[in-house]
């Protein structure tokens, strides 16, 4: 596994066609080994835009800190 920390926003699309938002820690334990915890939200979105602008919006986010898969 990377050490390198995972972005801490990721937006996907569900079988429902919505997009929802995970919202994820990354802290790394005393050898440095990376431990992600997530977060899924009950928000739903209709357009990847309008999740990407409540990201933005309520947590401040920058554009890089947001992943989509």
């Amino acid at each position: 596994m990377s050490r390198v920390p995972v972005r801490p926003y990721l937006i996907t699309k569900d079988d429902e066609g919505v997009f929802r938002v995970t919202v994820r820690t990354t802290r790394f334990n005393s050898q440095g080994y990376p431990l992600v915890s997530s977060e899924l939200l009950e928000d739903a979105f209709r357009t990847q835009t309008a999740a990407k602008a409540f990201v933005c919006e309520e947590f401040r986010a920058e554009t890089n800190e947001i992943a989509t898969k």
